[in-house]
């Protein structure tokens, strides 16, 4: 006997296997035991099956659970003061270069507890630790999954404003693996930008963390080309994010790497950028297209993946398959989760969405939908 039957429901199981538009189940049913799927399929086909709980929905729509592949939740403090510098003419990078940007928010979170950055949520070695343990706290009393990046090389910090290889050596020889020995992050990332960190930089990073068994992410051709894509593609990167000037030859190399892109429509909007994500090059190359909140407190200030789903179609002109598929089967695959989650699919863990619409094109249709009517996580309701 199950632990729960869902039944009456219509399902964008999102299964590249399931033939048709979001890989759809009309008048379906799934099978719920000990936290994961059992069984997906059309009502009559479960009809036989017992359970100790048999739920009917009402022709609601049931989906995977959202994935939020690229956010930087745990933070302290904000940054409404450089939006408003933003708005009277100042750019990112002279932001940044004036010691504000990714800068004011390390500071702010230096200064902030661990029960601060929890509390909120809800780069020295001892700064990273503490975010990524409040992250593992959050996963912890929160109903939700938390899969760890280890950000290593995202902004300089001011005191090492004149020695910037012994900071990228502290990334390498500290941070990496005490964070690997602590079981903090499953992968790490970098910034490689002008303003970030070099190609070379990046290499030695990368470098260490497969020797910790660790994975990479690399942010990515955000404000240039610094052939980011091409360099996380060397290293066999999950994903390379926002990606504004990738050109053919990145996409390319993420093509045959099996990576992932990651598309941030959040940030595009809030630097009111012109450049967008070669969309095309993507599709055409066969690359996969997430889509993540990029949640921070100085160029993406959302919460909301629905407003995502909308901007992602609105502004990059993603269809709306595409974009759902963005938060769901493919930001897991950008985790390295897809196996666990991602699909509405037999043997997988029950994380699932149900939503009063009439079709998965709402999600996108309305500008920040509220929300699902209810959350399954592991086959329990949060």
């Amino acid at each position: 006997m199950w632990d729960r039957l869902l039944t009456g429901c219509n399902i964008a199981t999102m299964d590249p296997n399931v033939p048709g538009a979001f890989g759809a189940i009309l008048d379906g049913a799934i099978g719920i035991q000990d936290g994961r799927i059992v069984r997906v399929g059309r009502r009559v086909e479960l009809a036989g099956y017992r359970a100790k709980s048999v739920e009917p929905l009402g022709g609601a729509w049931v989906t995977p659970g959202l994935v939020d592949c690229h956010t930087h939740l745990i933070f302290g403090g904000n940054r409404a003061g450089e939006f408003e510098q933003r708005l009277n003419g100042a750019s990112y990078q002279e932001i940044a270069r004036a010691g504000g940007g990714i800068l004011s928010s390390v500071k702010a979170t230096r200064l902030a507890s661990l029960d601060e950055l929890v509390e909120q949520a809800r780069p020295d070695t001892m700064s990273e630790l503490k975010m990524l343990e409040a992250a593992r706290a959050l996963g912890e009393s929160e109903a939700v999954r938390i899969s760890p990046t280890l950000l290593a090389l995202h902004a300089l910090p001011p005191e090492y404003a004149d020695r910037r290889d012994a900071f990228v050596e502290m990334a390498i020889e500290d941070m990496i693996p005490a964070a690997a020995e602590a079981g903090l992050a499953t992968a790490v990332d970098a910034f490689c930008e002008g303003i970030g960190f070099s190609p070379d930089e990046v290499r030695a990073l990368f470098t260490a963390a497969g020797e910790h068994g660790l994975r990479v992410k690399l942010h990515a051709e955000q404000l240039s080309n610094s052939e980011g894509a091409a360099l996380a593609a060397e290293f066999g990167a999950l994903s390379a994010d926002h990606l504004e000037h990738a050109d053919e030859a990145g996409i390319g190399a993420m093509a045959r790497a099996g990576m992932v892109a990651v598309l941030l429509p959040g940030a595009y909007y809030a630097l009111r950028e012109e450049r967008k994500p070669p969309v095309e090059l993507l599709r055409r190359h066969g690359v996969p297209m997430a889509v993540a909140t990029d949640c921070n407190p100085g160029t993406s200030p959302t919460l909301s993946p629905t407003l995502m789903l909308s901007m992602a179609c609105t502004l990059f002109r993603l269809t709306p398959e595409e974009a759902l598929a963005g938060m769901t089967v493919h930001a897991a695959k950008a985790l390295g989760l897809e196996r666990e989650i991602g699909t509405v699919t037999t043997g997988k863990a029950a994380d699932l969405c149900v939503w009063r619409v009439s079709r998965p094109a709402e999600l996108c249709y309305w500008v920040g939908h509220p929300g699902p009517e209810r959350r399954i996580v592991a086959g329990v309701d949060s």
